[in-house]
C-alpha cells in the first residue's frame, strides 16, 4: 500500500546505520511510499557487508562477513528482486568441510542424503535431526527468524525449539562418530559461547537446515555487492542515502516521525539516552557483548593445500578437530583466556569466484574467537592451525592482513569489543535482546526504534531484525491498518 503522511517534517522515516538490517529497514519503509533517509558514518555503505583489497592490489577481501547461508534464505530478502540490482550467488559444491588430523574430513552439503552418507555410523542419526527441520522450515523460518509471539505453527515450532533448546554438547550426544561430533560442534561454535550453554544448538540446527534447504553461497565479487543491490533497489523506490554522516545525538538529524537505529544498545544510549525512561536506560546498560574476533586474510600464490579433499570443495571451512577439542577452546576462550589450538573459521572464496583475486591467485578470510577487547595477535596460532590441516600452506602466503578487536569495532562501532553477534546470543538474550519489552524494536521514547542485531532474531545477513523493526515502526506512526 501506499501510505501518505500529513506531518511537515523533512523525511517520514530516518535510519541510523547501512548495514544489513538498517538497509533492510530502509528498503521495508519506502516499499510503503514513504520518504526514507539512511544515512551511514563511513565513506561506504554496508556495515559488515563490506569488501575491499587488503592485502595486495587485485585482491577482494570481505572485511566481516563473508559466506551467506541466512542472506540467500531469508524470508525478506528472497521477497526483494536483488538479481535485478546486480546481485549474483555462487555455490560451492561443498557448503562447509571439518577436517580432522587423520586427513579426513566430514563434510556439510546441499543434498541432505550425501551428507549423512559421508557420516557413516550417525546417517540415521544425522537424518532424525535434522530431515524433519528441513522439512518444516518453510512454516516456521519467520517465527524462527523474529521476536518471541505465538507462532503461527506452533506444533512445528516447538519441534524446532525441543532440538534447539538444550545445550550443542549435549545434543552432540545423539552421535557416535568424531566426523558427525566434530561437524556439529564447528556449527554450533557460531553461536560464539561455550557449547555447554542452554541454546548453543539453536545456530547449529539453523544453519544445517540452511544448507539443506538453499544453500551456503557467497556473492560474486564481495560481500559489497549484497549491500550495493539493497542501497541500488532502495534508491530505486526513491530512498536517499547520506555517507561520511556520523551522528552523534539526535540533533544532527533532520525532522522525522520515525528515527531507526542499526546500532548497539551502548551508541543507542550516547545518542538518545535521555530520551529513554530510566528502566529503558537500565536494561540497556546491563545488555552484554560476548567474545571477540581476532580477523585475518591472505593473498595467496595458491589455493590452500588441505590434505582432505572435502576441504579443497568447501567455501567454508571450520578447524577444530574433535568436539573435545573445540568445546575447550571456546570455554577458555570465554574465561579469558587465548588457547593454542583455537577454533578457526575459514571461507575459501577465490576457489569459486575468480573476480577475487589475479588469475591463478587465491584469498582466504578466517578468524577465531578472543575474548572480548583482546589485543593478542593471534596471527600465529591461527596460521599453525591451518598447517595442521593443510600443510605448505605457509609457503603460499603472498601477504597478510589482521584486525584484532580494538580494529574490528574501529572499522564497525556495533562490534562492541570485537563481538560481531551485536551482543550474547545466549538464552537470556535470545528473544529478549536488547530488553524485556513487549515489543524488542520499540525504546521507552515514541518515535525511536532499535533495528540491529542486537534485536532478534539477532546476527547474521538476513535483514530480519531491520525489516521486523520497520514494520512496528510502521504500525506505531503511520497506519493502524498495516497487516504485519
Amino acid at each position: 500500500m501506499n501510505l501518505k503522511t500529513a506531518s511537515h517534517t523533512d523525511f517520514d522515516a530516518v535510519v541510523v546505520g547501512s548495514g544489513p538490517n538498517g538497509l533492510a529497514a530502509a528498503v521495508t519503509l519506502q516499499q510503503e511510499g514513504l520518504s526514507v533517509l539512511l544515512v551511514e558514518g563511513k565513506d561506504t555503505i554496508g556495515g559488515g557487508l563490506r569488501s575491499a583489497e587488503l592485502t595486495l592490489p587485485g585482491f577482494v577481501h570481505d572485511i566481516c562477513s563473508a559466506i551467506h547461508p541466512l542472506a540467500v534464505g531469508s524470508p525478506f530478502l528472497q521477497s526483494l528482486p536483488l538479481g535485478e540490482h546486480g546481485l549474483e550467488y555462487i555455490f560451492p559444491p561443498v557448503a562447509a568441510a571439518h577436517p580432522l588430523d587423520d586427513g579426513t574430513a566430514a563434510a556439510l552439503c546441499h543434498n541432505l542424503e550425501q551428507t549423512a552418507f559421508r557420516l557413516g555410523a550417525d546417517a540415521d542419526a544425522y537424518r532424525s535431526l535434522i530431515e524433519p527441520l528441513v522439512g518444516v522450515w518453510p512454516a516456521i523460518d519467520t517465527d524462527v527468524l523474529g521476536p518471541l509471539t505465538f507462532p503461527k505453527h506452533p506444533i512445528d515450532f516447538a519441534r524446532f525449539g525441543l532440538k534447539a533448546l538444550p545445550p550443542a554438547a549435549l545434543l552432540a550426544r545423539l552421535f557416535r562418530t568424531k566426523e558427525a561430533r566434530g561437524l556439529w560442534a564447528g556449527m554450533a561454535a557460531h553461536s560464539i559461547q561455550p557449547l555447554s550453554n542452554l541454546a548453543t544448538s539453536a545456530i547449529g540446527l539453523v544453519l544445517m537446515v540452511a544448507a539443506h534447504r538453499r544453500g551456503w553461497p557467497l556473492p560474486k565479487g564481495g560481500s559489497q555487492q549484497i549491500s550495493n543491490a539493497l542501497a541500488s533497489y532502495f534508491r530505486s523506490l526513491g530512498g536517499k542515502i547520506e555517507t561520511g554522516f556520523h551522528v552523534g545525538n539526535l540533533a544532527q538529524l533532520p525532522s522525522a516521525r520515525a528515527v531507526l537505529f542499526d546500532l548497539t544498545p551502548r551508541q543507542l544510549l550516547e545518542i538518545a539516552g535521555h530520551r529513554f525512561s530510566w528502566v529503558y536506560r537500565r536494561q540497556l546498560n546491563r545488555y552484554r557483548h560476548g567474545m571477540g574476533v581476532f580477523k585475518m586474510d591472505w593473498a595467496l600464490d595458491g589455493p590452500v593445500p588441505f590434505t582432505a579433499e572435502a576441504a579443497r570443495q568447501a567455501g567454508t571451512v571450520h578447524l577444530g578437530n574433535t568436539l573435545e577439542e573445540i568445546a575447550a577452546s571456546e570455554q577458555a576462550t570465554w574465561n579469558g583466556a587465548h588457547p593454542d589450538r583455537p577454533f578457526v573459521l575459514l571461507a575459501q572464496q577465490s576457489l569459486f569466484d575468480p573476480t577475487r583475486a589475479p588469475e591463478g591467485k587465491h584469498t582466504l578470510w578466517g578468524y577465531c574467537h578472543v575474548p572480548n577487547g583482546s589485543r593478542v595477535d593471534m596471527t600465529e596460532a591461527i596460521e599453525r592451525q591451518i598447517e595442521r590441516f593443510a600443510p605448505g600452506f605457509r609457503d603460499r602466503i603472498l601477504a597478510r592482513h589482521t584486525l584484532n578487536t580494538e580494529q574490528m569495532e574501529a572499522h564497525n562501532p556495533n562490534y562492541i569489543g570485537g563481538d560481531i553477534n551485536g551482543g550474547v546470543i545466549d538464552l537470556a538474550q535470545l528473544f529478549t535482546r536488547p530488553a524485556l519489552r513487549w515489543s524488542p524494536y520499540r525504546t521507552s521514547a515514541k518515535g525511536l526504534y532499535l533495528c540491529s542485531s542486537s534485536t532478534p532474531p539477532g546476527a547474521g545477513v538476513h535483514g530480519m531484525c531491520g525489516f521486523h523493526a520497520a514494520r512496528q515502526a510502521l504500525k506505531d506512526e503511520f497506519s493502524t491498518e498495516i497487516q504485519l
